[in-house]
């Protein structure tokens, strides 16, 4: 039996009969020709510096073979094959327009022998158990539709020794910050996202990072699911984190 979390009920359109998982594809469907400019404009560019430094995670136990789960646009996937040098790279989204986009800036950098993108679910991972040195997750847990199931499909599909490594919105403690960033997620990303994307899609972004279960919390997630070895790193005064943890 697996517990539930208040993120697992947050989904971009509540008027909507259709399921969280089904909503959020569609959702990234829609803003996937934005997806990166969006990411790299409302970020002022940090988001790379971000990446980077998860993957840092990883250089210590040199995966050969890496999966990256909600790939989305492939940032992370592309990445990985300049900072670590993996045989094999992976990466799996709902989306199939992120796919998309992905696959042209992969075969843009001549890397179609060394990442393979599909589609697939988080929560019922294709591949059988053990088959990766490492699984990263960046920005994609907080849409999972059912947060621990997702995360034992992730340990279920690490090898013995293998790596996770997640980057995930997390909210700023510090007095004054705090204000400044939830008047940021509240109003302004999401109506200058509206000039290029459907605002909603920015509103669930606030809705689901203020319900997700982050910090210590969300590393006993990790550890109730047979995770070892967890840490949790903030970034940028909080408004990021990476969770680490090994089997």
């Amino acid at each position: 039996m697996t517990n539930r979390y208040l993120h697992d009920t947050v989904v971009p359109d509540k008027a909507s009969a259709q399921s969280k998982k089904e909503q959020v594809a569609g959702m990234f469907d829609e803003i996937a020709h934005r997806y990166d400019f969006l990411n790299r404009f409302l970020s002022a560019g940090i988001d790379v510096r971000w990446r980077k430094k998860a993957l840092a995670y990883l250089k210590p136990i040199q995966p050969s073979t890496l999966l990256d789960v909600a790939t989305g646009t492939a940032d992370v996937a592309i990445m990985a094959a300049r900072e670590l040098q993996p045989q094999k790279i992976t990466g799996i989204d709902i989306s199939e327009k992120m796919l998309e986009a992905g696959r042209v800036k992969i075969k843009t950098l001549n890397l179609e022998s060394k990442i393979e993108l599909r589609k697939g679910d988080s929560e019922t991972i294709n591949f059988p158990d053990a088959s990766f040195d490492a699984v990263t997750v960046a920005f994609g847990v907080r849409n999972f539709e059912n947060l621990e199931q997702g995360i034992r499909e992730l340990y279920r599909v690490l090898k013995p020794g293998g790596r996770l490594v997640v980057l995930e919105f997390s909210k700023p403690k510090f007095p004054g910050i705090q204000q400044l960033y939830n008047l940021y997620m509240r109003f302004i990303a999401p109506g200058v996202a509206g000039v290029f994307a459907k605002k909603q899609a920015y509103q669930y972004l606030n809705d689901s990072i203020q319900a997700f279960p982050e910090g210590k919390q969300f590393t006993t997630v990790l550890n109730n699911t047979g995770f070892k070895n967890t840490t949790h790193k903030p970034l940028t005064l909080g408004i990021c984190s990476i969770y680490c943890g090994d089997k």
